[in-house]
């Protein structure tokens, strides 16, 4: 902790060099700072072999698709064809365009009304990585049918780069605006007030910026800045927050500045290193998934809870050294100290506990599982399009390929089959169209042709059902398990589904593979780290189950929301949708490491009081009086950052602030101040029990 203490000494220089940090960043970020796509790839799997083949057989057919869908509201589009033509011929001649489809010629891409159609064009990678201004230029392109009267939208990749680049700044600034009151209202004073979020909006800035660094040379997932800003701003105000109420107690205790500060580093300080190091490990942690896409997006996350804990270690320090005394000169209503005794509400709430400890874990645990319930019936999955607002691009063109072609057509599967040598070409396809005829959940199916070198068999399929619907992923399951399987069987020959929608299934088939390791690697480092900062088996223990309370309650509040739709409009989703993917393994790190933050935080006061008292009793309730108020204030500031992101037009960016906000709610209330006074209580000594030889071989994490 010398770093941390040299902030004590030379706070002026600490404050000048983050300032010199930032402009640094924030410019290098801006000269040469990557951009983010949704361009992720699953080796091993049926999807991307089958993309693979196409791209070294075939490679019209494989690349990445885009839609562009035509439509008139009056007469057909037959009227408008030498000018939809000129479109297709334009976009044919746009960078990275490999091949585009004409409708008109097409089979199946013109509505039997006449008045909707579709092409597809096939990029050689993802559109927003061809060129920065890829989007004017399709703009361009389509202009002479836009110009007939023709309605022009765009799906699939070209959909996704037709989103509007918004910013979520309007949700950070509520997330502030929110946090400000909070903190003014519970700490009393403008500056104790404002340090928190001053020093975590410079964190979040400089670790944003840094994100962006490290995203030009690898690619980054849409989401990832958004996420980064929402767990930074989180932890940011977090750390701060705890260290300086200590500093403030200290202040009042009648420390000098300089000593108060010290002292503040040396206990909640050494907290605040514990718990974010918790926080990055479950992130990092993300990686053992085998997923790179997720991974990434740990790292992402990681890096602002780095900057914020480092910004709360030296930062934060510096300016309460310098503000000293004055800290509360300006108060918004009188200061409240750390009251400790039998006069504290908490103190006094926490002896009840203590009379009562099977009753209070008795109604903490149930509450828990009754918000648990809903997860039972989870759905994994991917939102498309459908979800979108109804102003974007890709969700007009999702709803008029719906209305003139079934919801299937959003959902294509492509099929790729290899031709051994020996076997006739014709007869391989006449029985996967046999197949795939007699295959329920199929509402019409290509030929397979040969590709120019006969080493493939390549057709398409259109489900009768959606993209996000559970009934075409068992179609998927189907198709991959047992239709083609059977076949082709004593053929030798193989067959992949493959396509944008086969892709999202097999990322939800490895993610769901993958998260019960996930949960077993982030249990076992956090009982680890907690097990050599308090040197208790019980409570490390005590730890890592009751988290998994509070993370099963926060997946039963989102499956509500979002997969059964309760309150779901009310966030500006327009339909029940399954939940992301990838969505619970990202809370399942991210609350993990949030909880074990306030679980930090109240047993190093509970430590110090036992430590000092001797009683485990009035250890406790010692600990939980000079923590409650403050636990429960971060936790409100917390859950009002991730809530405000619910103003997001990304649903998984609502779906994360709401699973957050709830974790957070569930664990600072229930868990950390019902339950493990609770437990805790039941335990006595035995929750500082660790046997002598585990002591020994133990290394001792010091201050």
């Amino acid at each position: 902790m010398s770093l941390t203490r040299a902030s004590t000494r030379h706070p002026i220089a600490v404050i000048a060099t983050w300032i010199l940090v930032l402009i640094a960043a924030l410019a290098a970020n801006h000269a040469v700072g990557g951009t983010y796509s949704d361009n992720f790839s699953l080796p091993g799997t049926g999807p991307q072999t089958g993309a693979t083949l196409l791209e070294r057989h075939l490679p019209t057919a494989g690349g990445v698709s885009g839609q562009v869908v035509f439509h008139v509201s009056a007469g057909t589009l037959a009227a408008k064809q030498s000018a939809i033509d000129s479109s297709l011929s334009d976009l044919s001649h746009l960078r990275g365009v490999i091949a585009v489809t004409n409708p008109f010629t097409k089979p199946g891409a013109m509505s039997s009304s006449g008045t909707t159609a579709f092409s597809t064009v096939t990029f050689s990678e993802q559109p927003a990585l061809i060129a920065s201004d890829e989007l004017s230029i399709v703009d361009g392109a389509v202009l002479p049918a836009r110009s007939a009267g023709v309605d022009v939208t765009y799906g699939a990749a070209l959909g996704t780069l037709a989103e509007p680049k918004k910013t979520d700044a309007r949700s950070e600034l509520i997330g502030f605006a929110v946090a400000l009151v909070v903190l003014l209202m519970g700490f009393g004073s403008l500056f104790g007030g404002t340090l928190p979020l001053v020093g975590a909006l410079l964190a979040v800035l400089v670790g944003v910026s840094l994100l962006g660094l490290v995203a030009a040379t690898s690619t980054f997932a849409t989401v990832s800045p958004t996420l980064a800003t929402m767990i930074g701003l989180g932890v940011g105000i977090d750390y701060t927050l705890f260290l300086t109420t200590r500093f403030r107690q200290k202040i009042m205790d009648g420390l000098e500045p300089v000593e108060a500060a010290a002292a503040s580093l040396s206990t909640s300080g050494r907290s605040v290193l514990i718990a974010a190091s918790t926080v990055v490990i479950a992130l990092l942690g993300l990686y053992a998934s085998g997923i790179v896409f997720i991974g990434k997006l740990g790292v992402a996350a990681a890096i602002t809870v780095a900057t914020a804990a480092l910004s709360s270690l030296t930062l934060a320090p510096s300016i309460l050294v310098l503000l000293g005394r004055r800290i509360d000169s300006v108060a918004v209503r009188r200061p409240v100290a750390e009251q400790g005794g039998d006069a504290d509400t908490w103190h006094r709430y926490a002896r009840t506990v203590e009379r009562h400890p099977w009753r209070f874990l008795t109604a903490g645990l149930t509450v828990a599982v009754v918000l648990a319930i809903p997860l039972l019936s989870i759905q994994l999955g991917h939102i498309g399009a459908g979800a979108n607002p109804s102003s974007y691009s890709d969700r007009q063109a999702y709803d008029l390929i719906s209305a003139a072609f079934g919801p299937g057509e959003n959902g294509p599967f492509t099929v790729v089959v290899t031709v051994p040598k020996g076997q006739s070409p014709t007869a391989l396809s006449s029985k996967v169209s046999a197949a795939l005829a007699s295959t329920p959940g199929i509402a019409r199916a290509s030929t397979l042709t040969a590709s120019p070198d006969g080493a493939l068999l390549v057709g398409s399929l259109v489900p009768t059902t959606g993209p996000q619907a559970s009934a075409t992923l068992g179609l998927y399951h189907r198709l991959v398990n047992s239709t083609l399987p059977q076949a082709l069987s004593g053929t030798g020959a193989l067959a992949y589904v493959t396509g944008n929608t086969a892709a999202q299934f097999a990322f939800v088939d490895l993610v769901s593979a993958r998260l019960p390791l996930i949960i077993a690697l982030v249990l076992l480092l956090a009982f680890l780290l907690l097990l050599l900062s308090f040197r208790s088996l019980l409570l490390a223990l005590k730890a890592a189950v009751l988290n998994l309370f509070s993370i099963g309650a926060a997946y039963g509040v989102i499956v509500a929301v979002f997969q059964w739709g309760w309150g779901s409009s009310l966030l500006g989703v327009s339909e029940k949708v399954p939940i992301e993917s990838y969505v619970p393994m990202m809370m399942f790190a991210i609350t993990f490491g949030l909880a074990m933050d306030y679980e930090v935080f109240l047993l190093s006061r509970v430590k110090e009081a036992y430590d000092r008292l001797g009683d485990n009793a009035a250890g406790v309730a010692e600990g939980l009086s000079q923590t409650a108020r403050v636990i429960s204030c971060a936790a409100l500031i917390m859950a009002s950052v991730f809530l405000a992101f619910v103003l997001s037009t990304n649903v998984v960016v609502k779906m994360l602030g709401v699973g957050l906000a709830a974790s957070v709610l569930v664990d600072a209330t229930v868990i950390r101040l019902v339950v493990v006074p609770a437990t805790m209580t039941l335990f006595g000594r035995a929750n500082w029990w660790v046997p002598a030889w585990l002591d020994r071989i133990l290394p001792h994490l010091e201050p």
